[in-house]
């Protein structure tokens, strides 16, 4: 459980780092769901939907973990549910690292919330213009996964 000092030392990390992706002309979509303090039920998907307006554009694709040091694995597997414009659906199991084998957790921030920003496409190319929805589903074998706090989505046009 977050005391009081952390969550708002939570709150005010959010808002600056919203404030700081808002302002980058190359952010095409930077968003972050908050998953209940109960804990990330196997069959509740977190939903993100993005319009891409240029199938020519390279970007890179992230996803952004926000975890307890309470958490009590070094990694996340989760499922990506991509639903493409023109109806195609596509699924991958993705492994996110979050400490190391010594069991430092990775990422960045102070306290007990660590944030990793993981890039997992450089320079993609969405085959076609339209709205895309991602679906994020936790994958770890157990039914209600605790100790993850947020999970969100970054898409930036490639330099």
């Amino acid at each position: 459980m977050l005391n009081i000092r952390n969550k708002i030392a939570v709150t005010i990390a959010i808002i600056i780092s919203a404030t700081l992706f808002s302002c980058s002309h190359d952010t095409v979509f930077n968003e972050s769901v908050e998953i209940p303090a109960s804990g990330w039920y196997k069959n509740n998907a977190v939903s993100f939907n993005v319009m891409i307006l240029d199938s020519l554009q390279n970007y890179d694709f992230g996803i952004i973990v926000r975890n307890s040091v309470n958490y009590r694995y070094s990694n996340l597997y989760f499922f990506l549910t991509t639903e493409f414009p023109n109806g195609n659906i596509s699924r991958d199991t993705i492994e996110c690292i979050l400490a190391d084998h010594e069991g430092r957790w990775l990422g960045k921030g102070w306290g007990s919330i660590k944030e990793n920003d993981i890039l997992l496409n450089s320079n993609l190319r969405f085959p076609v213009n339209g709205e895309y929805k991602f679906l994020i589903q936790q994958a770890m074998r157990v039914d209600t996964l605790s100790g993850i706090n947020n999970i969100g989505l970054s898409i930036v046009n490639s330099d």
